[in-house]
């Protein structure tokens, strides 16, 4: 009898929960959307530690490196079709989803490259969360943006980004914190900075 109190005992304390600390980063995106994550993304603002809050992770990037290799055969194929270089399709889906084929983000992008419902009806994309379909649009459209920037990829990227509209509204990378960050995250990235 003493034995099974003992165990109940063990097992209630082990069982128990723990307090766990958390630190949520918060910043404004480009469109002054606040944006709260557990992890620091494009230099936040502000940084909060919440005592006793539960971990909660949306969209982690896969960092398992025989993961991301699964993709090196797409991202070599459709780059080259599209004459881009493939360290700059990796460095955009790094960015946009860190390797994740299921990332879907706040504002309703999709996939490894995060199309939006747009870019993925405009290329007949069925299902965005197909690697193969995804990165294949991914880079046609990497690809109509820098053929519509006359080749600058620092503008291509930005209207991946912010949006073709907002590279055209201030002619040039908008002065979008989030924007700029991207621009030089992914160039740094590929090696082209």
């Amino acid at each position: 009898m003493r034995f099974c109190a003992f165990l109940f005992t063990a097992l209630a304390v082990s069982a128990w929960p723990s307090r766990a600390d958390a630190q949520i980063y918060a910043w404004r995106d480009a469109n002054g959307t606040l944006v709260l994550s557990d992890r620091a993304i494009d230099a936040p603002t502000d940084v909060y530690t919440v005592a006793g809050a539960p971990r909660y992770v949306t969209t982690r990037p896969t960092e398992d490196l025989v993961e991301n290799d699964r993709y090196e055969p797409l991202i070599q194929q459709h780059a080259n079709r599209q004459a881009l270089r493939p360290e700059l399709v990796r460095a955009v889906i790094q960015v946009e989803s860190g390797f994740n084929p299921r990332a879907l983000s706040p504002k309703g992008a999709m996939g490894l490259m995060q199309l939006m419902p747009a870019t993925a009806k405009q290329y007949a994309v069925a299902n965005p969360y197909d690697p193969t379909a995804n990165i294949e649009a991914g880079i046609k459209h990497l690809k109509a943006l820098i053929d519509r920037f006359d080749s600058s990829l620092e503008l291509a990227l930005a209207a991946y980004n912010a949006g073709p509209g907002a590279v055209e509204k201030f002619n040039g990378v908008p002065p979008y914190r989030e924007t700029r960050n991207y621009v030089t995250r992914i160039l740094s990235l590929a090696g082209l900075k």
